[in-house]
């Protein structure tokens, strides 16, 4: 039970972890497109990444229908879409944070938030891969597991021995 609470309690920390950058991100380009800045022009990269493939963060933002503005990623060709059901979720509690898989091999730690600028509003995407975090959870899992075994080996040698050392 305490192998399994410990690599609970790791595999949560680096995963929580992995949403770091995207929360500044989301908050900070959403403050500034509230603020009347425009997406493309002012607070999105001017290159854009694959999110399939790289590892930096990107943002998205959409418009109050959840269509897609303005990215500095994109997915196969496209900007990335909103999971379904995340822009009525976020209008109703302003802020989500979920792991988006938005197709096979892709995953993403993504925070969403909503901005609202006069008449406009819409929404903004962090996101990243979580390729490295979930390679570090493979790891600790495995770390762990040895440790479980060698603990079961270690207890069986010790009641072997003691009962047959007398």
């Amino acid at each position: 039970m305490m192998s399994g609470l410990v690599y609970v309690a790791v595999q949560q920390d680096l995963r929580l972890g992995g949403n770091d950058p995207q929360i500044q991100m989301a908050e900070d380009t959403a403050a500034a497109l509230s603020n009347g800045q425009q997406p493309i022009s002012t607070v999105l990269s001017p290159f854009s990444l694959d999110i399939s493939k790289s590892l930096a963060p990107f943002i998205t933002v959409f418009d109050d229908a959840g269509n897609p503005v303005g990215s500095s990623g994109q997915l196969d060709g496209k900007m990335p879409t909103l999971p379904s059901g995340v822009a009525d979720y976020v209008r109703t509690h302003g802020e989500d944070r979920i792991t988006w898989q938005p197709r096979t091999g892709v995953r993403i730690a993504a925070v969403i938030t909503i901005y609202t600028s006069g008449t406009k509003s819409g929404f903004v995407l962090g996101g990243r891969s979580l390729r490295e975090v979930e390679s570090r959870e493979d790891l600790v899992l495995s770390q762990v597991t040895a440790v479980w075994l060698m603990s079961l080996i270690l207890v069986f040698v010790i009641l072997f021995f003691g009962r047959y050392g007398e």
